[in-house]
């Protein structure tokens, strides 16, 4: 089958995007914000993005590279399984300009092109040693974990997932749902991690579920569906340009996905690992260099202590892997 990648970007230092932050935002300078310079800022890792999908995942048909202005300069546009897409593309103009990432996130179908199975990636997810097509499909459906877990609403991502459920509990019966997917729901490859499962099982109604920190694969008629059921939710918080507790999440429609029984069963944990680079730095970079999971995480964080010597540290860790340029990167 062809699959797709997409990935999102924000250059953080084009002057036309600071402009419009600090104009929506009331920030003067979006650099002495903490919580946003790192949730924004690029490490100058996304070639390392382009080399371990080249070299580790050739057989990706297509690459949508999602973002607000220009592309890195260092980045081959004419590549032919490029597609630059600005977000002027895909999300209606009067939501523009945006910076809440679940907004991008919800008109990716929209892409020119797009192939009905495809994985969305953040740009802080790396693909690290070689990985086949049916790490993120089997039998034409999405690979993913089906399993529940407990989130007190008591953070603002939380509360989000909440309003995903309640979207789901209008449209899903809990319990038909786990009698015609029970073997999904209860596969033996989830462990540990599908405790809640067994827990809530005769509970009446959905509750949120792992959302883990991977790349995500979707069906492109997930969204369709979706939005079909809740394009008034979806259209309405459009309007969200910053992060909200009235957001709905991509979780939204991997959940709908799941509920539909459009899923082959995987524990996504087995070869995926998110390192908050706050704490876990260190490993992150032993990670890196011996190739010890199929794809990672760096979740940046604005208080990471020698945050140069880190970045030098997992840069030089990423040249130990993948020192020679892609084909995306101009020569």
């Amino acid at each position: 089958m062809d699959i797709d990648f997409i990935v999102t970007w924000v250059n953080m230092d084009d002057p036309e995007w600071k402009k419009e932050f600090n104009q929506y935002s009331g920030k003067k300078d979006i650099e002495k914000n903490g919580v946003v310079d790192a949730r924004f800022r690029d490490y100058g890792f996304l070639k390392y993005w382009f080399r371990g999908v080249e070299k580790f995942a050739p057989w990706v048909r297509k690459i949508h590279f999602i973002s607000s202005g220009n592309p890195p300069e260092w980045l081959d546009a004419d590549n032919p399984k490029l597609n630059i897409v600005r977000h002027k593309d895909i999300i209606p103009a009067e939501f523009l300009p945006t910076f809440n990432s679940v907004v991008i996130e919800r008109y990716m179908h929209l892409i020119q092109g797009l192939s009905e199975h495809f994985v969305y990636f953040n740009d802080d997810f790396y693909i690290i040693r070689p990985v086949k097509q049916d790490r993120f499909f089997k039998n034409g459906l999405p690979r993913d974990i089906a399993a529940f877990l407990y989130n007190p609403a008591w953070s603002q991502w939380y509360k989000t997932l909440n309003n995903n459920i309640r979207i789901i509990n209008q449209h899903f019966d809990k319990k038909e749902v786990l009698k015609r997917d029970y073997e999904k729901w209860f596969d033996k490859s989830y462990g540990s991690k599908a405790r809640w499962n067994h827990i809530l099982q005769l509970y009446g109604k959905f509750i949120t579920l792992r959302t883990p920190h991977n790349a995500q694969s979707y069906l492109k008629q997930t969204f369709f569906e979706v939005w079909e059921a809740a394009g008034k939710e979806l259209t309405e918080t459009s309007v969200n340009r910053f992060r909200s507790v009235t957001d709905y999440t991509p979780e939204l429609f991997r959940t709908w996905q799941i509920c539909r029984g459009n899923f082959e069963p995987y524990n996504t944990y087995a070869d995926t690992k998110m390192f908050p680079l706050l704490i876990k730095s260190k490993q992150a970079i032993r990670a890196i260099r011996e190739q010890s999971y199929s794809l990672i995480c760096l979740n940046d964080h604005a208080n990471i202590r020698n945050y140069n010597q880190v970045m030098e540290e997992l840069q030089n860790a990423f040249e130990s892997i993948l020192p020679e340029k892609s084909s995306f990167e101009l020569q």
